[in-house]
């Protein structure tokens, strides 16, 4: 067994300062200065683009106006996937893993990570799962968390965001992560209630925990 990470809870974090941390983690991991890391914030709104084509840049549906005036930033990512939209409400995991020895295998890396978050919605009596071909965990069609991760040399970056109390008005601004025909919802939303982000964040712990030891 692996030694569990080590987890970061850092509140609200600004996109940009989120990926300068991360590039230094990860060279951290890399040369062995640090064990495994993960982790969990909250962003300000933001749009964020990832490689694929134009990065996502055609499906933002809102002008440049607009975004400014409901303090929405946008940002190239380097991650894979297309756009997607980060905000209060919603946890962000960043997951710092070295997958070398045992777990150099990008596709169960991305199918694990779903399997964390399928058993949080779980933990909440929620019957969360996969779509074929898709990334991310669905609940009736709709996505609760999305994932575009960042793999370079085995040591991973970015991760997933797992819609809480997600004000979901906002994924309104784009097509979210490309895809035209699914919704989103958030688990407060399939709930009812209102949930308790420091309580979800303590199961998305002992998820991950249990999956990536």
């Amino acid at each position: 067994m692996r030694p569990p990470p080590e987890i970061r809870r850092l509140g609200v974090v600004a996109y940009a300062e989120a990926l300068t941390l991360q590039k230094q983690l990860v060279e951290d991991r890399r040369e062995g200065r640090i064990g495994d890391v993960l982790l969990l914030v909250e962003h300000p709104h933001v749009l964020t683009l990832g490689v694929r084509g134009d990065g996502g840049r055609s499906h933002i549906l809102a002008s440049d106006d607009l975004l400014a005036s409901r303090g929405v930033e946008v940002f190239e990512t380097g991650r894979g996937g297309d756009i997607t939209y980060h905000g209060p409400g919603q946890i962000v995991g960043y997951p710092i893993i070295d997958l070398k020895p045992d777990r150099c295998d990008v596709h169960r890396y991305v199918r694990d990570l779903e399997e964390v978050l399928i058993r949080v919605a779980a933990d909440y009596g929620i019957d969360a799962d996969r779509i074929k071909g898709l990334t991310g965990v669905w609940v009736r069609g709709e996505k609760v968390a999305a994932i575009g991760v960042r793999i370079a040399r085995w040591i991973t970056s970015h991760g997933f965001a797992l819609n809480v109390t997600t004000d979901l008005d906002y994924f309104g601004l784009i097509v979210p992560c490309g895809i035209g025909d699914r919704g989103v919802t958030s688990l407060s939303r399939l709930l009812g209630r209102r949930v308790d982000r420091a309580e979800v964040e303590d199961r998305l712990i002992q998820r991950f925990t249990d999956v990536f030891s």
